[in-house]
């Protein structure tokens, strides 16, 4: 629907020919992350009535069927099939997940976030900051914990974690690949925030910025999996947790992401 940044054309042939995960493929995801083994969290199986809503939320109906409505969003019948197996994630599905973490976090004993839509990225790096600058109206930035900013390239999510607290910026990519002028970017608009909104001048040398390498977060084994594995970044990111889960929790998220949509509450 829209495009932001570029995406390596390396990775866009990945996208494209890289194979559906197969057993061999998932041994490699767990010696890539052996210390994820003792800390991994348990998940709950969906009951068997949940099951049954995800079985009929992609079922056939009206694509223009109104599954989920809440933040001013709405979530139709077809944006849900995005999340079918091996299905590539939309701006609806990723913009209402994203407001369903700002939601739960607003419960004592997490951080604080914030969460920008999908299309705000396109629209600062085309308009510059004053095509953004209303964005933050009622928000102040420097007062929350962290800032999520999903990045789309072309064919490909990433995600972008402002922690305040730390003063780091971090670029979270399931295909590893560099973020770091997407880091100077954000780092620049932060700039002119807090210069328009607090009066105050931010440091460059006060602040980490850093594109996650491939080992230090799960990476995708296939072509459709970057927009949930973008979506359970920040999910585990905005719980201050260590990210553990790999390739293979793919469906199960899903599925899950599915019922926590249609329900509006996150599991």
């Amino acid at each position: 629907k829209q495009y932001g940044a570029e995406i390596s054309e390396e990775v866009l042939l990945q996208l494209h020919l890289a194979p559906v995960l197969s057993r061999k493929s998932s041994d490699v995801e767990e010696k890539k992350f052996p210390s994820s083994e003792k800390t991994v969290e348990h998940f709950s199986p969906l009951t068997e009535a949940m099951e049954r809503e995800v079985i009929a939320a992609f079922g056939k109906g009206e694509p223009d069927e109104i599954m989920s409505s809440a933040f001013k969003l709405k979530v139709t019948r077809e944006d849900i099939h995005t999340l079918r197996n091996l299905r590539w994630l939309n701006d609806e599905i990723i913009n209402f997940y994203m407001s369903l973490l700002v939601e739960r976090n607003k419960k004592e004993g997490y951080p604080a976030v914030h969460a920008f839509s999908t299309f705000f990225y396109p629209k600062l790096i085309s308009g510059g900051y004053k095509a953004v600058r209303r964005w933050t109206r009622g928000v102040d930035l420097f007062k929350q914990d962290l800032i999520l900013v999903p990045i789309h390239l072309r064919v490909h999510w990433a995600l972008v974690v402002i922690d305040v607290r730390k003063k780091t910026i971090k670029y979270f990519d399931s295909m590893g690949q560099k973020g770091d002028k997407i880091c100077e970017t954000l780092f620049r608009y932060l700039q002119e925030e807090s210069r328009e909104k607090r009066n105050l001048e931010l440091t460059l040398s006060e602040w980490t910025l850093h594109s996650m390498e491939s080992h230090e977060i799960p990476q995708q084994l296939n072509g459709s999996d970057c927009g949930v594995f973008m979506c359970k970044y920040a999910d585990y990111v905005s719980r201050d947790k260590p990210i553990t889960f790999t390739q293979n929790h793919m469906p199960y998220f899903r599925k899950k992401m599915v019922w926590e949509i249609i329900h509006q509450q996150l599991l």
